[in-house]
């Protein structure tokens, strides 16, 4: 190893010289915007997963927003969601793969390397409550307004 190694780079007249991180710009599309409002949700308890939890906060109204898996083959199970979703006035989202959605609501183990292992999938979450304001959720917000 050379003296010098591992050290701050050279300095002249004393002050550090400080290199701007580079910026960014994050592209927000529903699906990225959806796995950050859950994660944030999740952090607070505002996650509720399963179709008798589910119909429950949408029944009493407690539900924000209500994710419907694509994947889901169960038409009864969808008629419910759907109806309960309209009579109550609550935005709904479709996603197209449950694996995915189970994933984002904190279904899985994750390994050594924060890998999610052992997905279970999910067919519907409600977020009852969405943590602190974020710029992903008034997109998501937005565009769910904007979309039904």
């Amino acid at each position: 190893m050379s003296e010098h190694e591992g050290d701050a780079a050279p300095v002249e007249n004393g002050e550090a010289e400080e290199v701007a991180a580079p910026v960014v710009e994050r592209v927000l599309d529903p699906q990225s915007a959806l796995r950050e409002v859950l994660k944030q949700a999740l952090r607070h308890g505002g996650v509720v997963r399963g179709l008798r939890e589910c119909a429950k906060a949408l029944d009493r109204r407690e539900a924000r927003i209500c994710v419907l898996a694509s994947s889901c083959d169960e038409q009864g199970y969808i008629n419910l969601v759907h109806a309960l979703c309209k009579s109550h006035n609550i935005l709904l989202m479709k996603v197209p793969d449950g694996k995915k959605l189970g994933e984002w609501a904190g279904l899985c183990k994750l390994d050594k390397d924060a890998k999610p292992r052992k997905v279970v999938g999910c067919s519907c979450v409600v977020i009852k409550e969405f943590g602190k304001q974020t710029e992903e959720l008034s997109y998501l917000l937005d565009h769910l307004k904007s979309n039904q």
